[in-house]
């Protein structure tokens, strides 16, 4: 008589090389994102400069970009000279003391930069600077 063999049956096994390779994806993300090779958002621009250079960095700064293209932000996020006055206004209102920089490009119209210096006037505050970098 001829007996039939069963054949052995295969065990369930978690696979652990695509875990591996998603993981390992991850890390070279997250550190490429930390050390800025991949750009962040925001208006490039290129500031025009100066024989003295400021450090602003001990004060609560507001950042304004005028780029060349027409837009404007407010600490990376776009305005209009409308709106520009009124989160100024909102700004000082919470802190007085607050410091506003002007990052213009420096092709930037003229009318423009005296809109942004209007806009900040408007809202009360006094401590005003323009980004500039040293001059070589």
């Amino acid at each position: 008589m001829r007996r039939w063999t069963e054949e052995p049956r295969k065990q369930a096994r978690i696979e652990i090389i695509p875990m591996i390779d998603v993981m390992m994806f991850l890390l070279v993300f997250f550190v490429l994102i930390s050390i800025n090779v991949i750009p962040a958002l925001g208006i490039k621009t290129t500031l025009p400069q100066s024989s003295q250079p400021e450090d602003n960095r001990a004060v609560k700064n507001v950042i304004i970009t005028l780029a060349p293209g027409g837009e404007m932000q407010l600490d990376g996020a776009a305005v209009t000279a409308d709106e520009l006055t009124q989160r100024l206004t909102a700004l000082h209102a919470a802190d007085p003391h607050v410091n506003v920089i002007i990052n213009g490009d420096r092709t930037v119209e003229m009318q423009r930069l005296v809109d942004a210096l209007d806009a900040v006037k408007a809202a009360g505050i006094d401590a005003l600077s323009m980004a500039t970098k040293k001059r070589d």
